[in-house]
């Protein structure tokens, strides 16, 4: 049996994040390649990648709605992915130390049969407290942020590496902003109004 609803994706903060609402989804990653264009800005990389994640799974689930989600950390010019290392989580904080960074997540919802679709990109504001090398070193040794981009968990220990954060939606910083997706679900018929 299918579901009605499919997450296009395998990050497992994203699948906790959704089973929230309390819908029924499965899972089915969309497994794409996440490079950046020539020239593309942050914004436009985001949505594209929700978008590209969204459609090809979608070609799979002919009647369901399918969510694609993507996540960049910007911090002046650069785009700060998904560090893989502890190496570049602590080069990542270092340059995050004392500023303040943007997180753009993109959402797109669209139904498998080329019906509707609704996107948003979401924007979070980070101010980071200037961090210690110490501090730094044992951020990445306790909570080992190697999946997340700008190389912290918000909904853990790096809640500490803050002064500030400025969000419509506190969820769109771990990766899904529930308030927007909760509004297009409902559009969509899968939640109760």
């Amino acid at each position: 049996m299918t579901a009605n609803l499919v997450l296009a994706s395998s990050s497992p903060y994203r699948r906790e994040l959704l089973a929230r609402l309390r819908i029924p989804f499965e899972i089915d990653p969309a497994d794409i390649d996440e490079a950046r264009s020539p020239g593309e800005s942050p914004r436009d990389l985001v949505g594209r990648l929700a978008r590209q994640k969204a459609l090809r799974v979608a070609g799979r689930h002919a009647e369901a709605f399918v969510i694609g989600a993507d996540q960049v950390a910007v911090c002046g010019e650069q785009i700060l992915g998904k560090p893989g290392t502890a190496a570049k989580s602590i080069e990542q904080l270092r340059l995050a130390s004392g500023r303040t960074l943007s997180f753009l997540t993109a959402v797109c919802v669209t139904r498998g049969n080329g019906g509707q679709r609704d996107e948003h990109i979401d924007e979070t504001r980070v101010q980071f407290r200037e961090l210690s090398e110490l501090e730094i070193a044992r951020y990445v040794e306790l909570e080992r942020p190697y999946d997340c981009a700008g190389s912290f968990k918000s909904e853990a220990l790096g809640i500490s590496l803050f002064e500030s954060i400025e969000s419509r939606d506190p969820t769109a910083l771990v990766g899904l902003p529930l308030i927007w997706l909760a509004g297009a679900l409902r559009r969509a018929g899968l939640c109760e109004r």
